[in-house]
């Protein structure tokens, strides 16, 4: 099993907390209907879970993680919106202790890249959806990401979470790789498409680089570069002053492209 890189500092989790069903998974909504079953694989802390909730309701949506501190997270923010069609589990990916055609849709926001195997895990999302049903999926792509000003430091985090990243058993350039893996995994019927993240405003600049620098500093990612020699204490500092050189430039800009696939069960 793969370690996951980001870890749930509040760095990390400003990040995740800003997704939701709009901005992260446009592609599967036309794909949604009242009342059909949802399972949310790696469901984080539950934004993007909730969105769905309470479009399949009366249906029901299953809150997946691999473990219950993570879970808690998602509960939290079920909780918070006084939602009642919420179940949750926790479990891993690779062997889900669910039943064969328990969903309608199975989904995972940015998990492929994160897991050991992700041909095994989309198996695995296979089995567990009906017949019929869809299997969906979105990643990011490191390799694919692009920004101006070019601040040097910014090709130094970039390079270090690849490294990062790689050493915990993932693969950040998984956006790519999403229709490889659907095909591999089994599926014959996949709609393989593309979107970007954008950030260019002074507001987005200043949330997008100020949680960087904060995250290249304190979150797991930085424990594992420190502990593997993989970076200094000075690396990230510098990389750190980098990401607020970058928020505070006002002709800044950011994208982040993402693979996504819908694969028919």
């Amino acid at each position: 099993m793969a370690t996951y890189t980001h870890g749930h500092h509040e760095s990390v989790l400003r990040s995740h907390r800003w997704r939701t069903a709009e901005n992260s998974a446009a592609y599967l909504l036309p794909h949604l209907s009242s009342g059909i079953s949802l399972l949310d694989v790696g469901c984080g802390p539950g934004t993007i879970t909730a969105d769905l909730a309470t479009r399949v309701t009366p249906g029901r949506v299953t809150a997946l993680e691999r473990t219950a501190a993570a879970l808690d997270l998602a509960r939290a923010e079920v909780s918070r919106q006084a939602l009642t069609n919420v179940d949750f589990a926790v479990g891993d990916v690779h062997a889900l202790d669910l039943p064969d055609d328990s969903f309608d849709v199975v989904h995972a926001h940015q998990v492929l890249q994160h897991v050991a195997d992700p041909v095994v895990a989309l198996r695995e999302m296979r089995r567990v959806t009906r017949p019929g049903g869809v299997v969906a999926a979105r990643d990011s792509d490191y390799a694919g990401f692009h920004w101006y000003p070019l601040v040097p430091e910014l090709d130094e985090w970039l390079a270090l979470y690849q490294r990062v990243a790689r050493g915990n058993g993932g693969e950040p350039d998984a956006g790519r790789r999403m229709l490889a893996w659907a095909r591999a995994a089994g599926f014959t019927d996949v709609t393989a498409t593309a979107s970007v993240w954008g950030f260019a405003t002074d507001e987005d600049r200043q949330w997008w680089g100020g949680m960087w620098a904060d995250r290249i500093l304190k979150s797991d990612m930085a424990e594992t570069a420190l502990r593997t020699g993989a970076a200094t204490e000075n690396d990230l500092r510098r990389i750190s002053d980098g990401w607020r050189r970058w928020a505070d430039d006002p002709d800044g800009w950011f994208a982040i492209p993402h693979g996504e696939i819908i694969c028919r069960a």
